[in-house]
């Protein structure tokens, strides 16, 4: 395994208080997320300009990434105490809103901490081609925003689901064989997978159409393909891009600090403490600044990887 070593950094009393898990903070954070989603939604039907939907579109954005944090942290059991309910809200207000699947991303995303940076990461390509130009960064965020990248991203997701892809979230693409393939084979994975994923949408427009507009789903659509790509890109780089050694579990992934801006957009349920979360994956999500606080006063960072913000990370994946 190719993880972040705990010793000397945390004592075992240390590690299991870290782990420890509190359900009414979980609530908060989680209740948190999706009133901000709440907000975001009905911004423009109570004051509709442009501005009111560009702002939305952001915050939907981020916390779309949040929805994929969440289905995160479920994955490794880290929300609630009762594995139930943890995969009930991983799934529902996680994965399934965003067009995800728990059970195929647990698997996949344990893969990339047993192998981070290594050539066995599935994630490996996100990563990989930083630092670039400040024009093909430029022509990045530009397909992110412009729905390029969300387009061909949700098709990949719809072709995985429909099982003419192999699962995979880092950008390489497997094919299945279809050969002896029925329809009746077909039609029964296409509801299989993707009738929870309908179905959680149709609940967001549903609600929207109840008590607001249901044309307020347009910018749930929307952000879902322009700023959620956005900030997944931004999330990514932080994470384990332009890294000294990514053979070298303490110097291949990065903890970046987050100001209320980029908390709303690149860094939900701290996600942003990303050293903290390789070495102890179990750790609930309000107690990695805890554990950071705890390594970096024992010399962790001396040579761990740690940024101040977003932006320098941003400016280390272009080139001069």
């Amino acid at each position: 395994m190719n993880q972040v070593p705990t010793a000397p950094y945390l004592t075992a009393e240390e590690r299991k208080s870290l782990l420890k898990m509190n359900d009414f903070r979980a609530f908060i954070e989680v209740a948190s997320h999706w009133l901000w989603i709440i907000v975001a939604l009905l911004l423009p039907y109570f004051y509709f300009n442009p501005l009111t939907v560009i702002l939305s579109l952001f915050i939907l954005g981020g916390k779309q990434l949040a929805c994929a944090i969440l289905l995160h942290d479920a994955s490794h059991f880290s929300v609630f105490k009762h594995k139930g309910l943890n995969d009930f809200v991983g799934k529902w207000l996680g994965a399934y809103p965003i067009f995800q699947d728990m059970v195929s991303y647990r698997p996949y995303h344990q893969t990339h901490h047993l192998y981070t940076g290594l050539e066995e990461d599935p994630d490996l390509l996100l990563t990989r081609g930083y630092p670039t130009s400040k024009k093909s960064m430029l022509r990045k965020f530009f397909r992110d925003l412009t729905g390029q990248t969300g387009i061909k991203a949700f098709f990949g997701l719809i072709l995985m689901s429909l099982g003419y892809l192999e699962y995979n979230l880092g950008n390489n693409i497997v094919r299945v064989s279809q050969k002896d393939r029925t329809w009746g084979a077909f039609f029964k994975v296409l509801i299989k997978n993707l009738w929870k994923p309908v179905f959680a949408n149709f609940l967001i427009f549903l609600s929207l159409y109840l008590f607001a507009s249901g044309w307020l789903y347009l910018l749930w659509a929307g952000a879902y393909l322009t700023t959620f790509q956005f900030c997944i890109r931004v999330r990514s780089m932080a994470e384990h891009s332009v890294v000294e050694d990514t053979s070298n579990p303490m110097l291949n992934t990065r903890t970046t600090y987050a100001n209320f801006l980029e908390r709303m957009l690149f860094a939900p349920y701290y996600v942003n403490y990303h050293v903290e979360h390789h070495m102890l994956m179990g750790v609930p999500s309000y107690k990695l600044p805890e554990m950071h606080t705890i390594i970096k006063a024992r010399g962790f960072y001396e040579e761990g990887v740690l940024s101040p913000n977003y932006w320098t990370i941003i400016k280390l994946a272009v080139k001069e």
